[in-house]
């Protein structure tokens, strides 16, 4: 086989398609977010704003982040030295899991090199390990939870996106014996949609399954601690597992879950993604750790993100702009069409220094391609506007045209 050329058509159909992936190669300057430096083709280095960044807070430069990371590198060094069963856990690996915990109200927290790997690892281990087990995914549900899902071997179950009906009809037609897990997500990241989690945890729980929640775009930012949505919408004790990150409005980097003692020590103790992965330098535990503190303490960070996201909406809606219905942070805008969505977004960097990398497929199924803006505390009224009148240009300048918003 010619794997050169293999490699080059199937390039080459990406590109064809308007799904071939640049990026853009972004120099972060502390304190001054959501500013950026772009460097590209040898030119010189622009100045950008920064409008698709998942570092929801701007915690990532925090100064209380930033001096809990360089004390720790001073203190211990950059590394871990190894995984935890052999280099052994490090004192900020076990005072993070702590606190991690006690935000999710669980008896104990487990911390993982990424939310990607604590999602599949998770899910792979308890599909695997639990005797005959069924695991139920909601159908909108993150690449790294469906690759847990499929890794683990175990029959699965796919239930219509939030559909809570079509959820207890696949329930209601399995043996009550079989253990069986729910696995869904606070909010999604492509619509910012939002799950109705008590109800989910109701049917899980009526037919003896056990609820495993991602709230990877929620803890930080809902809740009057941060703990997430589920915390906000009262129902955190219905949940048996939960999943967050540490790279999103903590800043850092990592994923966690937390759970009663004995399911985080089952997956300890089992999870092949857990115990055969070095762990985390001890300095992002350190920063991890302060931003956690710092986030869960300062709720007025939430109010105004939430402000931001709003104001946005509406100013959004109010020109025409075609914003997707979202009810959190996330602020799609529909194109529905991915060479069109790459063109936008080269348009807003290369004409009004504005930076929103395009989502197409398979993040978002074909024809329903967008830019996806994530407002943060840090965005002004300033920014906004000036996104705004850029985003009216761009629409004329490829004859998208003003219109109400995607349904």
């Amino acid at each position: 086989m010619d794997y050169e050329a293999f490699f080059s058509g199937h390039l080459d159909r990406l590109r064809a398609e308007g799904r071939y992936r640049t990026f853009a190669e972004l120099e972060r300057i502390v304190g001054a977010f959501p500013r950026a430096r772009l460097h590209r083709d040898g030119r010189p280095p622009r100045d950008v704003t920064v409008w698709c960044s998942n570092d929801y807070l701007a915690m990532g430069q925090h100064p209380a982040v930033v001096e809990a990371m360089r004390g720790a590198i001073e203190a211990q060094g950059s590394g871990a030295g190894g995984t935890r069963n052999i280099s052994g856990t490090n004192r900020l690996h076990a005072e993070l899991e702590r606190e991690l915990a006690a935000l999710h109200g669980k008896d104990a927290a487990l911390v993982f090199t990424s939310g990607y790997v604590a999602n599949e690892t998770t899910l792979q281990t308890l599909g695997a390990m639990l005797p005959g087990c069924e695991l139920y995914s909601d159908a909108s549900n993150h690449a790294s939870m469906i690759a847990g899902i499929r890794h683990s071997g175990a029959a699965r179950r796919i239930f219509r996106h939030n559909d809570v009906d079509h959820l207890e009809e696949l329930l209601a037609g399995a043996d009550p014996a079989t253990p069986k897990v729910v696995a869904f997500e606070s909010v999604y990241s492509m619509d910012g949609d939002v799950s109705p989690i008590g109800e989910i945890c109701d049917v899980a729980h009526r037919h003896g399954a056990l609820t495993y929640l991602d709230e990877v775009h929620a803890v930080g930012m809902y809740g009057r601690r941060g703990a997430g949505v589920a915390e906000r919408d009262g129902v955190l004790d219905k949940v048996d597992i939960v999943q967050g990150t540490l790279a999103k409005a903590f800043g850092v980097i990592g994923g966690y879950i937390a759970a009663s003692a004995a399911t985080v020590d089952f997956v300890r103790s089992c999870g092949a993604g857990f115990i055969f992965t070095t762990s985390l330098p001890p300095a992002i535990a350190a920063a991890a750790l302060a931003s956690v503190r710092h986030v869960s303490s300062h709720p007025e960070l939430r109010v105004r993100h939430q402000e931001r996201a709003l104001r946005l909406k509406r100013e959004l809606a109010r020109v025409g702009l075609p914003v997707m219905p979202s009810a959190t942070h996330i602020v799609p805008l529909f194109v529905g069409d991915a060479t069109l969505c790459k063109q936008a977004s080269d348009l807003l960097l290369d004409r009004h220094e504005i930076y929103v990398q395009p989502i197409n497929y398979p993040t978002v199924p074909r024809g329903s391609e967008r830019l996806r803006l994530t407002p943060t505390p840090e965005h002004g009224d300033r920014d906004m506007d000036r996104l705004v009148a850029a985003l009216q240009d761009v629409w004329q300048t490829l004859g998208l045209g003003l219109r109400q918003a995607a349904e």
